[in-house]
């Protein structure tokens, strides 16, 4: 349970979650198309699991 909520507090990890968040904020203002939401959030989540895959596999 604590390593869990350790690697949560990983600077990538925050900055995921700030990013996603910021976006979607912005999306339901209406500041931004929804459409370069999805792409901007599909980029940072697929990086943050392909590093996230890199790390459990070495």
């Amino acid at each position: 349970m604590l390593k869990n909520i350790a690697n949560l507090i990983k600077v990538k990890t925050i900055v995921t979650f700030v990013v996603v968040s910021v976006f979607a904020i912005l999306s339901l203002k209406g500041q931004i198309a929804a459409d370069n939401v999805m792409i901007i959030t599909s980029s940072v989540i697929a990086f943050y699991f392909g590093t996230q895959h890199e790390k459990r596999e070495v």
